[in-house]
């Protein structure tokens, strides 16, 4: 089946020729991957990291938060440029600047290295997270975009979730610098491949939001850095509260900017649609809970159990194969199923299966008593994935759908770096040490902060609209006939003034009685 390339409200295409629609979502999705699986791939070598480098648990961090916070801060100021320079540009220039911020990152020697080669990262990464979305909804038709959406959130979620795994694979056959140099040959396939498949398209070409980025990245940054400084400089102390006031200042100045602005770095109209505000209160709070959760588990399986990060991947299988098979299957039922029950469920299910393995958690947990949670929290993401998506771009005109998503795709990934920057505090205020006796104790309360958040978050679901056509408006049919003429009866005349207007009213009142009789 191919995919009509057609002129959309947002811009225009480069091409009109049709292209097979799986060609499509590899070449949107491809870029797309790499970008989710760098949020976590790391994860798995920090041990060897933070021995490699003589890195702290800080430094550890910020090696995760460098990505999440230029990944979010940049994200919608790409969106803006691909609106004005062509999403598929933009989208390659992404591609460019994150394969070689890969190559950097793999020859970092010192930490500080490796976390300012990771922001270069999260920058490139900026540009492909939302574009991939926004070219494959403009590439496909408007029947098969809900199970198009389905696959990119399954390949999204699959990124994520075999992030462990695949970082332990590549850790232990060879060393962690390699996790980076696999970017490199996946970059350089995915250029031709956007090249082939996706055209070039543009928005409103409308003047870039500086003054926004210029509030709102220093305001994230500054709330981040004041949370991950608490525990060690005290919360009262002034290098913590002087960040986190300019911070939150910041912020609450972005947001009055945005209100006034002819161009918006964060269109706020958005938010009057209630399918959208609440795919966004979700999806902050599903990132905060399950990837903070994540930082904390990955870590006990090698820390305290002595796990190799290759078995530490394998035994996560359950949680990250599951949403392979289900977050498709949930996008090519959310048209039946609308977008609320699956995100609902999938939100439980992951509240459920965090506070099982707080409850549970312990220095000799066998993994027998670990893998059910494990499944549990894996198909809980992967009913949340596609719809959240779906749902955010329910009520959108063409024209907002980059925006829309690169909101979306922003405030999720503030979320990662929030959950990471909380969770991480819990577990150092609790006493916690990268030791094998002084993990477990405080790591119970942070899973338990996880999935509380996550209860929270299902609960924000249920507000998502109830059942209906989800991830696609139905746009108003074009008359194919000529509307028939209204034959106006002799009882209902206009007010006529002048005899000649008289004339031709009795005259159409006659022509009107003989048509009738």
């Amino acid at each position: 089946m191919s995919a009509p390339l057609t002129r959309d409200a947002g811009g225009t295409t480069a091409r009109s020729r049709r292209i097979p629609i799986w060609l499509a979502i590899v070449a949107a999705s491809l870029p797309m991957f790499m970008a989710t699986l760098d949020n976590l791939v790391v994860t798995s070598a920090l041990p060897v990291i933070a021995k490699d480098l003589s890195a702290s648990i800080e430094e550890l961090q910020w090696v995760v938060n460098a990505y999440t916070l230029t990944f979010a801060t940049l994200m919608l100021m790409a969106v803006g440029l691909g609106d004005r320079l062509g999403r598929r540009s933009v989208f390659l220039g992404g591609i460019a600047v994150f394969t070689l911020a890969s190559a950097a990152a793999a020859l970092s020697t010192e930490p500080w290295q490796l976390i300012g080669a990771r922001a270069l990262q999260g920058a490139g990464a900026a540009a492909l997270l939302p574009l991939s979305l926004t070219l494959l909804a403009g590439s496909v038709s408007e029947r098969m975009r809900p199970a198009a959406i389905g696959i990119w959130g399954g390949i999204s979620g699959l990124g994520v979730a075999l992030g462990p795994l695949i970082g332990g694979a590549v850790v232990e056959g060879w060393n962690w610098q390699a996790i980076f140099w696999l970017n490199v040959p996946l970059g350089v396939i995915a250029v031709p491949l956007v090249l082939l498949a996706l055209p070039n398209s543009f928005g409103a070409r409308v003047r870039a939001d500086v003054v926004g980025l210029l509030l709102a990245a220093p305001g994230v940054l500054g709330v981040v850095w004041a949370i991950v400084r608490g525990n060690d400089a005290g919360w009262g102390s002034a290098e913590v509260l002087i960040p986190l006031i300019a911070g939150a200042a910041l912020l609450v100045a972005f947001v009055l900017w945005e209100s006034r602005t002819a161009a918006p770095l964060l269109p706020l109209r958005l938010f009057r649609d209630r399918s959208f505000t609440v795919a966004n209160l979700v999806g902050v709070t599903f990132s905060f809970g399950i990837f903070g959760a994540i930082f904390i588990l990955i870590q006990f399986l090698q820390v305290v159990q002595g796990h190799t990060p290759l078995e530490a991947g394998v035994m996560t299988m359950p949680w990250t194969l599951a949403p392979m098979v289900v977050a498709p299957l949930t996008g090519l039922l959310s048209s039946r199923t609308g977008t609320r029950l699956p995100v609902v469920a999938g939100l439980v299910l992951l509240a459920v299966a965090m506070g099982w393995i707080a409850l549970t958690l312990s220095a000799t947990l066998p993994y027998s008593e670990m893998w059910p949670p494990f499944l549990l929290a894996g198909i809980g993401m992967g009913l949340v994935f596609a719809p959240s998506s779906t749902a955010v771009l329910a009520n959108m005109r063409p024209a907002d759908h980059a925006k829309a998503s690169g909101t979306n795709s922003t405030l999720r990934e503030v979320g990662v770096a929030l959950g990471v920057a909380v969770l991480t505090a819990v577990f150092t205020g609790a006493g916690g040490t990268l030791t094998p006796t002084g993990y477990v104790d405080a790591a119970i309360p942070a899973v338990w902060v996880g999935a509380g958040v996550l209860g929270a978050a299902a609960l924000i679901s249920l507000a998502l609209p109830g059942r209906r056509a989800a991830g696609r408006i139905r746009p108003r049919r074009r008359r194919t006939h000529p509307r028939p003429r209204r034959l106006t009866p002799p009882s209902s005349p206009r007010t006529l003034h002048t005899a000649t207007a008289r004339r031709v009213q009795n005259l159409r009142t006659r022509r009107w009685v003989a048509r009738r009789g």
